[in-house]
């Protein structure tokens, strides 16, 4: 029997086939036995705020538990600015190995995209979305000897002295609350816009603006201590706290802003290591110590599988482009 050789173009062909095919399943089995083993190092999670706030802290709540379940370090790395672009475009451009996370926000992956001419980075094809830690609410805050200490007295004032009165703001989840105040009451106020929430604080309790919505956290402390008052809170219920302040949709139907804080990672990131990261999100929250902690923090636990969350991510979206166009907010 008589071999046909094969064609030296076809052999050429083939060579180059067969690299590539034995290349991808050279990267499938690494990954795979990479996962196998995660962690094998330190894991860093960006915070893409400043240090000391309800993120950062909620972070480290959540670093404290991923390190106690994987016997390895979790370095919380903050890296504020730019309402959290900075963070954000960080931890995407950080290779996507299972070692760098995302501490995801309603600012960087919901409202930004609304609220900024151009961003450097995609929520959705930059990322894939791991899981929910939990929402959270604002509260509306004056200072104690302010000459309105509640939402229509506040209200009356505004519309006695246009233009006069200002609110502060760091975050989408300051800035809109107020705007759709503004809006919803049909009142002339100005808005200032901060770096961060401490000068915020600061300036309100100076009277050098009259009002602003800031995280639970923030709060605390304050309203406990007699520094700030509150007003109303955004969410949809009241806060166990401060069981006698109104929500907002006491004076106003409907008006209901939550945010929320999440774990998100790079593009990329192996399946096996988003499955395990999911899975510890989920653990952290039904852990009671740790959700204790959260409350602590102003956060309503909550919990998600990866598909959940990321439908979550995109419905969230559209809620914050909806109250971003109501509120007028013009792009920076």
């Amino acid at each position: 029997m008589t071999r046909t050789p094969s064609h030296p173009a076809t052999a050429t062909l083939r060579r180059p086939a067969l690299r590539a095919l034995l290349a991808s399943a050279t990267l499938l089995l690494a990954g795979a036995a990479h996962a196998a083993g995660w962690p094998e190092k330190p894991i860093t999670l960006i915070v893409p705020s400043a240090a000391g706030g309800a993120a950062d802290l909620t972070a480290r709540t959540f670093a404290q538990f991923l390190g106690k379940q994987t016997g390895q370090t979790v370095i919380v790395e903050d890296r504020p600015g730019a309402g959290g672009i900075v963070g954000t475009n960080a931890a995407k451009n950080a290779a996507a190995d299972g070692y760098t996370f995302l501490l995801s926000t309603n600012s960087t992956h919901a409202a930004n995209q609304f609220l900024y001419k151009s961003l450097p980075y995609d929520a959705q094809k930059d990322f894939v979305q791991i899981g929910m830690l939990g929402t959270f609410g604002t509260v509306g805050i004056v200072a104690p000897d302010s000459p309105y200490r509640t939402v229509p007295e506040l209200v009356d004032y505004a519309k006695k002295h246009p233009g006069e009165v200002f609110f502060g703001y760091y975050s989408s989840s300051s800035q809109v609350p107020a705007e759709l105040f503004k809006k919803r009451a049909g009142i002339d106020i100005g808005a200032a816009g901060y770096k961060n929430i401490t000068q915020i604080i600061t300036d309100l309790r100076g009277k050098q603006i009259g009002f602003a919505f800031v995280d639970y956290l923030t709060a605390m402390g304050q309203i406990d201590g007699k520094g700030l008052a509150p007003l109303a809170v955004t969410a949809d219920k009241r806060h166990p706290a401060w069981p006698d302040v109104p929500t907002m949709s006491t004076y106003y139907p409907d008006f209901i802003v939550a945010g929320w804080l999440g774990i998100s990672a790079p593009a990329g990131t192996p399946p096996d290591i988003v499955a395990k990261m999911n899975a510890a999100t989920q653990a952290a929250v039904k852990d009671t110590p740790t959700a204790d902690k959260l409350r602590a923090l102003g956060l309503t636990p909550e919990a998600m599988d990866t598909p959940r969350f990321d439908t979550f991510v995109k419905e969230d979206t559209a809620r914050w482009k909806e109250w971003i166009k109501i509120s007028g907010i013009q792009p920076q």
